[in-house]
């Protein structure tokens, strides 16, 4: 199974030469990792003891969340969704004013 991007892959089992898998898996976890510290800080830590990095086939990066609780599914869409809640005033405030530059530049 592959998605638009490529990036279901199938794992990196057996390994292809001239593929970057080092690269992709390097990736991955840091970005498995920045997630942990920030999940840890949020006490969520335990909700995902299943989360590693891992790379696919074509040496994409891939970040496993593991099996999760529904419970814990829902505490993370509900953390996205309020971190998206909290960037639309931002953008709203900055939107008008971007508008009114490009006026007087015009």
């Amino acid at each position: 199974m592959t998605d638009r991007r490529g990036v279901v892959a199938k794992r990196a089992e057996n390994l292809m030469p001239g593929v970057p898998y080092v690269r992709g898996w390097a990736q991955a976890r840091r970005s498995a990792d920045t997630l942990a510290s920030e999940l840890t800080s949020l006490g969520l830590e335990s909700d995902f003891p299943g989360l590693t990095a891992d790379v696919n086939v074509s040496g994409d990066g891939l970040v496993h969340l593991g099996i999760v609780r529904p419970e814990a599914a829902l505490i993370l869409a509900e953390l996205i969704v309020s971190g998206l809640a909290s960037e639309m005033p931002m953008r709203t405030e900055t939107l008008p004013q971007e508008a009114g530059d490009s006026r007087l530049n015009a």
